[in-house]
């Protein structure tokens, strides 16, 4: 076994939420009579927690104003609670390579920057039989991904070391992540952010892949 402990995203990674997410984001653009965007747009806004989803969403002359910000985001976040898992599904493959990896003794953990409450819902509704040692999304007074924090937390939580880690993302956020982290990244094909052709960087095509990177 090449790694004891394998840290996934969720959005883009293990979920596919975009959905959801888009569904949530006109919602909140719609009431202030704002443009709306697609399903394309969105994929190109998410991946540093919902506030920075909704500034992206706003017209270019509002992408300042902290109250409007505020009022916008606290739309989106009830909206997306309400009808979080409307159109959520896992990817091909990752339910039952959660299960591999864990029959073969590999630590779990998610580390994403979506909020906490919305994190721990969906591994709970679509990875019930999951035994993840941390489940970490976007707390108060915790820095966001990229930031390596998130890595060391689970790591001293796993007592491996960085060496005994590897993260699977979708996005150059996780991939930074994971460098500044000092553990190994591995990139999904399928997600949000297309990072075929990086150099150095290991991108996958399946599940399957990423069981054989680990094992």
């Amino acid at each position: 076994m090449k790694y004891k402990l394998v840290l996934f995203d969720l959005d883009g990674t293990l979920l596919d939420t975009i959905d959801d997410l888009s569904e949530a984001v006109n919602y909140a653009m719609r009431l202030r009579g704002f443009p709306q965007h697609t399903r394309d747009e969105h994929m190109k806004m998410v991946g540093n927690g919902i506030r920075n989803l909704v500034i992206r969403a706003l017209p270019d002359d509002r992408k300042d104003d902290e109250a409007l910000i505020d009022k916008a985001l606290a739309d989106f976040k009830a909206y997306y609670t309400a009808h979080i898992d409307v159109y959520t599904r896992p990817y091909p493959g990752m339910q039952q390579l959660l299960r591999q990896l864990s029959r073969n003794g590999v630590l779990l953990a998610v580390a994403s920057n979506k909020f906490q409450e919305g994190t721990d819902y969906l591994i709970r509704k679509f990875f019930p039989e999951i035994s993840f040692v941390s489940v970490l999304g976007n707390r108060p007074g915790y820095p966001l991904k990229p930031e390596p924090e998130i890595v060391q937390e689970v790591l001293h939580k796993a007592g491996l070391t960085q060496e005994e880690a590897l993260m699977v993302g979708d996005s150059p956020t996780d991939m930074k992540t994971a460098a500044n982290g000092g553990i190994r990244g591995i990139a999904v094909s399928w997600g949000y952010r297309s990072m075929k052709g990086t150099p150095g960087l290991t991108v996958v095509d399946s599940a399957q892949e990423i069981l054989d990177a680990v094992l």
